[in-house]
């Protein structure tokens, strides 16, 4: 639901708190940035969006994430704000607030935690990568919520992903932990945009189903374009190509998940993104492959279910984040 005005106030829930504390919420991302208030309860109660000016320079996308930003505090919340938590697209480095989004050319190490904290007042400002925060959010108010050990993923033209432990956000010192699209699961692979082979991301990733599919001979319907969702029509339509190449994606994202519940015994691995959207296409083979990979006993027992915040977990978990970070008890509370 694009917001393309300044600041839109949303009316909130019956229930919910009226005086509390929010959090200024930010996803930034290639195609849009987006801003929210967010209360204790995960409720979103003003949305300022605009376009991503991808292919310009660093000031012209800051003129952007300014707009948002002083959209959100010409709001009425404004006053009740106690944070500022930003989810990026990466890579990031939560260490020095820094960003270097892929498919953002002019933010190369780009100060953005710094640029933010100059127009908030002197808030706290917590950066987090994109992955990480939909982990945040799911655990918070989504799928892995009561789960003290998660793995969230998001599977789209790329595939990312975070870790909860112990109950904790695990964001890793440079806020890059859990990107489980960089594991390598087939070890003479194809190389991998990101220099290794093999790679999750290579195997499961919209688009390269769709590159598989049609290296294997598979052509979308006359009139369709040649995208994931194409071939997932195919697939539930029974063409063995189509069928092939989500079950290909399925055993690679399988693989990943069970190296990562060995490694850190989660209980449940999140699914979210685009290719999620495939339902039963994607999830049916990937519970199959999983009973062949995770199986030693500690890591037998995950379950694999879809993600449920959808479009807006980005900016919820960019405010699960920043409160989990900052100890906001508020928010702790809040969400139970």
């Amino acid at each position: 639901m694009p917001f393309e005005s300044s600041a839109e106030s949303i009316v909130p829930p019956s229930g919910a708190a009226g005086a509390g504390p929010l959090i200024a919420a930010v996803d930034i991302g290639g195609t849009k940035i987006a801003g929210a208030l967010v209360d204790a309860r995960g409720e979103l109660l003003v949305r300022v969006q605009r376009p991503t000016p991808a292919d310009r320079d660093a000031a012209t996308v800051m003129g952007s994430l300014a707009e948002v930003l002083a959209g959100l505090r010409e709001s009425a919340g404004w006053p009740r704000v106690v944070a500022v938590g930003i989810g990026s697209a990466g890579p990031i480095d939560a260490s020095r607030g820094t960003v270097s989004p892929v498919n953002i050319a002019g933010w190369r190490d780009f100060p953005v935690v710094a640029q933010v904290g100059e127009r908030v007042g002197g808030l706290p400002v917590v950066l987090t990568g994109d992955g990480i925060a939909i982990t945040a959010a799911e655990h918070w108010q989504g799928a892995a919520r009561g789960h003290d050990n998660a793995l969230c993923m998001v599977v789209s033209t790329g595939v990312g992903g975070g870790l909860v432990l112990g109950g904790k956000l695990h964001p890793g010192p440079t806020g890059n932990a859990g990107h489980i699209g960089h594991i390598s699961v087939d070890l003479d692979g194809d190389v991998c945009p990101c220099g290794s082979r093999g790679c999750v991301e290579r195997l499961a990733s919209g688009p390269n189903i769709v590159r598989r599919a049609l290296e294997s001979g598979w052509r979308p319907a006359h009139g369709e374009e040649s995208d994931a969702a194409a071939v997932a029509r195919a697939a539930r339509e029974g063409d063995a190509l189509a069928l092939a190449s989500y079950d290909r994606a399925a055993q690679a994202l399988a693989a990943g998940i069970a190296a990562t519940a060995t490694l850190v015994e989660i209980d449940v691995a999140v699914i979210g993104g685009g290719v999620a959207g495939a339902g039963p296409l994607l999830f049916e083979p990937l519970r199959a492959h999983m009973r062949r990979y995770a199986t030693l006993s500690f890591a037998s027992g995950v379950k694999v279910v879809p993600a449920v915040l959808g479009t807006d977990a980005g900016l919820v978990g960019a405010a699960a984040a920043a409160a989990q970070a900052l100890r906001l008890e508020a928010f702790a509370t809040g969400a139970h």
